[in-house]
């Protein structure tokens, strides 16, 4: 049965344990696949069976458990929307909150003895409990009818123990006071946990957005309107939405190229940093690909739309990094185990830690009880744990994006900084991927007058390798002329007749048989440029050569220094290819590769890397075309270059779309640098837990006399979220 999936944003999460609360709800709903909920993101990527389920369907199981699942066309602006009237509402709350309870805690600490105190502290105390902080109760009271527990369980516990003790209290003071002692009350406490956390969900939900910056760039990028050139010439401005594949297309000088297509008519820079992370405008002229996204400097020019919607480059790419935000890497399955075992555990912690203050507490022992049990429950923190690892892949992920290197999923970016080998292509990879003419030998004197006449003849040629001498000469500002006759000879090369000379263009069997005599030199010469893994063209006439050309697929400029890097680092690289020994030969004795492999098919590459594995090696294969899809998908990470193939791209973990081998080294440090943020994050929230839940349960008591402060507790439970989403957004900021 075919199955769906789609993106969700949710609302009202407030912990790990929500998310995990939400997963497993979708997880059991009948024609659910899979489901994934991302905290940082506040999303669910759901796979499902349409004929089965519906987002309807899951939209009213998610409100059923007290949050929310926004499922309409505008789903994330409306996210962005509600997020955004919520962060008002949070701050509001806090302000309104701290103010109330600012007094309260004045009372608290220096006037007690001060008149009908507990009174002025019940009064102060109530609305910041049961109204500011209602939404705990509800959510509370929500989880418990499903039989889970969260974040908002603790605090709702914590603070109502707090509470109602201290109520208790205040109504029959009587009943626990001791010998010149007034009764204990806790309404500071209450109050300043309520406080404490809202504050922290303010400052976590402002560094949460600050996460997601890199894909609300993406999204800025995409032009609103465009100017529709009809058939007969008249220009309107329209939606973007309107543009169908093969409409013309005016974009002026500073307007945002609004799809993917064709330049037809005049010429520009454009700046394409946006997408490839290369800070220099390309030139454009009529027959040259611009992109979606991209920035149109001076010049005005006509465009023929090619890919429109959610086909663009830019579209695919903030799919993309949507998507690999929103994954999981395998570390954070541990965690989510973590998650959902970690409030009730926490609870049971919490009762054990009262059960034996009563016990052992001696005559404080009802009043140390119930202040082990508030901070235990206070200062446990699931919302550390459940930020460590998605804010850093979301930071991470967002950084690449930047930089043009696009992560299809966490996995990718979390094994790149384990590759200890790195597989290239030739063609497209290490090279430009099209042959062009690096040489021309003329031994005739008169090269201007015989320019137009080979142009001409490779023009009507089908060789691929003729394409490259035609454009070399129309660069020239060459012009061609009418020819009186054209052949073209297979395998060999042209001829052509003009002015009842015949000429020719093509390989040395070509010359022989038209009886163009070769020199010495002229053999010489040929073999020299086919030793530097160059094509020879000899172009000939009235008996003799007239020009010897070279042709081939040039190395980018980029690939050995990269190469080098690599090495450097290292990163044994190898190249694989299809082409022959001698070529392969040549680009890497150029670029320093000392292992390579020729004459290969796909199945081939495939074969070879799998055998790199079972050596034990983590591998990567970088590639551009449909035939390196089988090695990539082989290879532990497959790499694009963003010149190649939708195949290649689609079966690849990253995609370079610069092409330039040098970004490599860029994902794998990025690499290196976001798992290493995970390690710091999962560390310090994990012992945040392990010290701080002891403390709180009284352990340095009998050593120490020290008993932590439930409003301490709940200061330093808010500060660990903070600081866990501080230390991903610190990866913004590091040099990749």
């Amino acid at each position: 049965m075919a199955t769906v999936r789609n993106n969700f944003p949710v609302t009202g999460m407030s912990c790990a344990s929500c998310a995990v609360s939400v997963e497993s709800m979708l997880k059991s709903q009948p024609g659910v696949v899979s489901a994934s909920v991302n905290f940082a993101t506040a999303s669910v990527w759901v796979e499902y069976q349409p004929e089965i389920t519906n987002p309807g369907i899951f939209r009213d199981t998610i409100q059923a458990i007290g949050y929310d699942l926004l499922t309409d066309e505008k789903a994330n602006s409306n996210q962005e929307v509600i997020r955004k009237h919520e962060t008002v509402i949070l701050k509001q709350k806090t302000i309104f909150a701290g103010l109330l309870t600012l007094p309260v805690v004045v009372i608290g600490m220096f006037w007690m003895e001060l008149p009908l105190a507990n009174w002025i502290m019940l009064l102060l105390s109530t609305p910041v409990v049961f109204w500011f902080g209602r939404s705990f109760f509800i959510n509370a009271w929500k989880q418990l009818q499903h039989r889970q527990a969260n974040m908002d369980t603790l605090v709702a516990l914590s603070t109502g123990i707090a509470y109602f003790f201290s109520l208790f209290n205040t109504l029959f003071p009587h009943f626990l006071k001791a010998e010149n002692s007034h009764p204990p009350v806790y309404f500071e406490a209450a109050a300043v946990i309520i406080v404490f956390i809202l504050l922290g969900r303010l400052l976590e939900e402002r560094a949460k957005a600050s996460t997601s910056s890199a894909i609300k760039k993406l999204m800025g990028l995409q032009a609103d309107t465009v100017t529709l050139v009809a058939p007969d010439g008249t220009e309107t401005v329209q939606s973007v939405s309107v543009v169908r594949i093969g409409d013309q297309l005016r974009v002026k000088p500073g307007e945002r190229v609004p799809v993917d297509g064709i330049l037809r008519e005049g010429a520009s820079f454009v700046d394409e940093s946006s997408i490839t992370g290369e800070p220099l405008p390309v030139e454009k002229q009529a027959g040259h690909s611009v992109f979606a996204g991209t920035i149109n400097q001076k010049g005005s020019f006509v465009m023929e739309a090619r890919k429109v919607g959610s086909e663009t480059l830019l579209a695919r790419i903030i799919r993309m990094v949507q998507e690999a935000q929103g994954s999981k890497p395998p570390v954070q399955k541990l965690v989510d185990q973590v998650a959902a075992v970690f409030v009730p555990v926490v609870i049971g912690i919490a009762v054990i830690s009262f059960i034996a203050w009563m016990v052992w507490g001696g005559e404080n022992a009802l009043s140390q009880a119930l202040l082990a049990m508030v901070s235990v429950l206070i200062i446990a923190c699931p919302c550390a744990l459940g930020l460590a690892t998605p804010t850093a892949i979301m930071v991470g992920i967002g950084r690449g994006a930047e930089q043009g290197i696009l992560i299809k999923d966490s996995d990718g970016l979390e094994l790149a900084h384990r590759i200890d080998t790195l597989v290239l292509d030739k063609t497209g990879t290490i090279t430009e991927g099209k042959p062009a003419v690096t040489d021309w030998l003329w031994r005739s004197g008169e090269p201007q007058v015989l320019k137009p006449l080979l142009l001409s003849m490779e023009m009507q040629s089908e060789h691929p390798l003729a394409d490259a001498i035609a454009n070399s000469l129309k660069n020239e500002g060459i012009s061609p002329v009418n020819l009186d006759r054209f052949e073209s000879i297979t395998g060999r090369g042209v001829s052509a007749v003009l002015e009842n000379e015949t000429y020719f263009a093509g390989n040395e069997q070509l010359m022989t048989e038209s009886a163009i005599t070769l020199s010495e030199k002229d053999i010489e010469t040929a073999r020299n440029l086919q030793e530097q893994a160059k094509t020879v063209i000899f172009f000939g006439g009235k008996g003799r050569v007239l020009a010897i050309l070279a042709i081939a697929d040039q190395i980018k400029p980029s690939s050995k220094p990269a190469i080098q890097k690599l090495k450097r680092s290292g990163i044994a690289v190898i190249m694989l290819t299809g082409d022959n020994e001698q070529t392969a030969r040549s680009v890497a004795r150029q670029t320093g590769i000392a292992s390579f492999k020729a004459g290969l098919l796909p199945e081939d590459k495939a074969n070879y890397i799998k055998n790199l594995q079972q050596e034990g090696r983590v591998v990567a294969m970088a590639g551009d075309g449909i035939n390196d899809s089988h090695a990539m998908a082989q290879a532990d990470v497959g790499i694009a270059m963003g010149s190649g193939s939708d195949i290649a791209m689609d079966v690849a973990k990253m995609t370079i779309v610069s092409s330039q081998l040098e970004a490599i080294s860029a994902a794998i440090t990025l690499s290196r640098l976001t798992i290493r943020t995970i390690r710091q994050n999962l560390f310090w929230a994990f012992i945040y837990n392990i010290i701080g839940i002891p403390i709180a349960a009284g352990l340095l008591y009998p050593l120490t006399g020290f008993m932590l402060n439930p409003m301490i507790a709940g200061a330093a439970m808010a500060m660990s979220s903070v600081s866990v989403v501080s230390n991903s957004l610190r990866l913004r900021f590091k040099k990749i």
